[in-house]
């Protein structure tokens, strides 16, 4: 079942709301990742063993740790912006002050500690490069594994995956040089090289390859024909390629290959076309079919001069191919009167008795051979 564009806009909007694509843009201040809740979690836990040592065992003080932890472990791993550390944790530091005074130095030194070094340990995966600007100024590249940030004064700009992508594109009712309107679709590989320049120096570099990329493959289309298109869909293919790479290269970006998936034209002239592949295999049929005529006529011809004044090559060749008729059984050859004689058979019934094997005898009939022996009786008398 082909996707509809509703359904393919709705899946859209939930992949770019997804919390970890949304890790990874240039909108989020770091990652939270299971790492950073797992640290929060235990900060609090080990704040609450703390306050139960210094003082009594309450009930209210457990509930309001554990809830403390999971409410923001779960709003930072939805935000991930320090402007949400910020404000939750002063809101959570005020309600545990209130709660719990005079008791409630514990939780408050809980709070900071764990709302401000939980974020600042980040993760990297191996095919990923961060880019971390520090106050607004790019301060270098971190590579895969763990690294720290400063709270609030640091922003992980954004997580660039350098691994080569696919993406696919299309240019709808384009033109071709013989104003053919197609539909054609593509997919280009590429990969980004240096994840400074394409974030530092693009904004939406992926989407800026996509646009790029159909404006090439419009500009390549109304250049063709559409028999090219149809039959060098590689040559073309490696010309979108390097329109394309040598927009992106100063981007930090290299684009490898582009591939044409497919041509659609419209249904009127695949029909058109359809009839007239028809008819040139039916010319190509008949020339093959004269051609094959006149090669035979050749050898007919060339052989007729090995007969011409060799008349015993000629009987014998007559013979063989009454020979092969008759060797069927039931079988009946119908030779012309001067054939018989040119080949020197004698009468028609000479070709029937050629036909039978030797050591065949034709039987008579039951008068003749009566006559025959009364004739041998009265010559004994």
């Amino acid at each position: 079942m082909k996707p509809t564009s509703e359904t393919t806009g709705i899946e859209k909007v939930l992949s770019e709301f997804s919390i970890e694509r949304f890790a990874t843009t240039i909108r989020a201040d770091f990652r939270f990742a299971p790492l950073n809740v797992l640290l929060l979690v235990a900060f609090f836990v080990i704040g609450l063993v703390i306050h139960l040592i210094l003082h009594s065992f309450s009930i209210h003080a457990v509930l309001l740790f554990l809830l403390s932890a999971l409410i923001l472990a779960s709003c930072i791993r939805l935000t991930q912006v320090w402007e949400a550390v910020v404000i939750l944790g002063t809101a959570d530091g005020l309600i545990g002050y209130l709660a719990l005074r005079p008791e409630s130095e514990v939780l408050l030194a809980t709070v900071v500690v764990a709302l401000f070094v939980a974020p600042s340990i980040q993760i990297a995966y191996q095919w990923e490069r961060a880019v971390l600007l520090r106050f607004g100024k790019f301060k270098g590249l971190r590579e895969s594994g763990l690294f720290g940030i400063v709270p609030v004064m640091d922003k992980v700009a954004q997580f660039v995956d350098q691994r080569i992508r696919v993406t696919d594109f299309s240019a709808e009712t384009t033109l071709t040089s013989d104003t053919v309107p197609v539909n054609v679709d593509a997919i280009a590989f590429w990969m980004v090289w240096d994840a400074q320049k394409a974030v530092l120096e693009v904004e939406h570099f992926d989407q800026a390859v996509i646009l790029s990329a159909q404006t090439a493959l419009r500009n390549a289309i109304g250049k063709h024909d559409l028999g090219t298109l149809l039959s060098e869909r590689d040559q073309l293919g490696l010309e979108i390629q390097k329109v394309l790479d040598e927009k992106t290269s100063a981007w930090g970006i290299t684009t490898q290959t582009v591939e044409i998936r497919d041509v659609i034209i419209p249904k009127g002239l695949e029909d058109a076309m359809s009839r007239q592949a028809q008819a040139e295999r039916e010319r190509q049929s008949r020339i093959i079919l004269g051609t094959a005529e006149t090669e035979i006529a050749e050898k007919f011809a060339s052989a007729s001069k090995h007969y011409q004044n060799n008349p015993v090559a000629l009987h014998l060749r007559a013979m063989n191919m009454v020979y092969e008729g008759l060797r069927q059984k039931g079988s009946m050859i119908i030779v012309p009167s001067t054939a018989v004689e040119t080949m020197g058979l004698g009468a028609l019934g000479g070709l029937t008795a050629f036909g039978q094997q030797p050591d065949e005898q034709p039987k008579k009939d039951g008068a003749e051979q009566s006559r025959t022996d009364e004739a041998k009786a009265q010559s004994t008398e």
